[in-house]
């Protein structure tokens, strides 16, 4: 577990960006079961307290929220902090490996694409975005 001065300012700004985090499994599994039933598409960051994370990947969908089409909703987990959260999700996104920080776009039913951390490690921010931009035309 981290510590609360680490923590508390990267859920800030987690959440300032309009990010609903969740921190529980049975928060996870209502989520899940809510965009099965309606249908909608959903953004997850798998956030986490590395340098990748606070570099690219916030900051990236950060960018991509400001594009026209969007999925309907916008959550993360937080790695090595809300562990069950992140671990129920994780269930959700296999066959892919545990990967931090990474992003999911899913919809109703299924997932559609994730970008794991080495596909973020090193990326500048607005590269990033522009492929979910990209991704949200196409499935949002």
């Amino acid at each position: 577990m981290y510590p609360a001065y680490v923590v508390e300012p990267i859920r800030k700004e987690t959440q300032d960006l309009g990010i609903v985090e969740l921190c529980s499994s049975q928060q996870v599994e209502q989520v899940i079961s809510e965009l099965k039933a309606t249908g909608e598409s959903a953004l997850f960051l798998i956030n986490s307290v590395c340098g990748c994370s606070a570099a690219s990947a916030r900051p990236a969908v950060g960018l991509a929220m400001r594009h026209s089409r969007k999925p309907n909703r916008f959550y993360s987990v937080f790695a090595g902090v809300d562990k069950e959260a992140t671990a129920k999700l994780r269930e959700y996104l296999a066959p892919h490996p545990p990967s931090s920080p990474s992003i999911a776009l899913w919809k109703g039913d299924r997932l559609l694409y994730f970008i794991p951390r080495h596909e973020i490690e090193g990326r500048n921010p607005q590269a990033i975005a522009q492929v979910l931009s990209l991704l949200f035309d196409e499935y949002c």
